[in-house]
């Protein structure tokens, strides 16, 4: 005697077994929390203190260039050489020339590496720059 009829070949499954999905939902967020910290930080300074507080200004007009003690640029917190970074700045300034540069430098700096951002700033006529400082207390 046969316990199951022809019918139940037809009979299509309607439940989806969601573990696996969660599975890799779960793994792909433990992926992202791990990661996005490491995105996030770029050259690590100690600024110097003083300054005051900036008016309000449009962020699209700002860029800014970070300086590590030996030597290490990075623009809007991407690490790269020091042409190509001056080369870049050049191309947005004649895109957006209300362009305004940051120059975050740590306090311990050569001054050698600042004035090379200046200076490069200058060449390609970006006239708007500020050496950005930690508040004062």
């Amino acid at each position: 005697m046969r316990r199951f009829s022809q019918r139940s070949y037809l009979v299509t499954l309607s439940e989806i077994n969601i573990t696996p999905l969660l599975d890799l939902a779960f793994v792909l967020l433990i992926i992202f929390v791990i990661t996005t910290p490491l995105l996030e930080q770029s050259i690590n300074l100690k600024l110097p203190h003083g300054g005051r507080p900036d008016t309000k200004i449009d962020p699209r007009n700002v860029r800014t260039v970070e300086v590590s003690v030996t030597g290490v640029y990075a623009l809007d917190r991407r690490r790269m050489p020091f042409d190509e970074m001056i080369t870049q700045l050049a191309s947005d300034f004649r895109v957006n020339p209300d362009l305004i540069v940051y120059i975050r430098a740590d306090q311990d700096d050569p001054y050698k590496y600042v004035a090379a951002v200046i200076d490069g700033c200058q060449r390609n006529g970006i006239t708007r720059y500020s050496l950005r400082t930690e508040p004062a207390k």
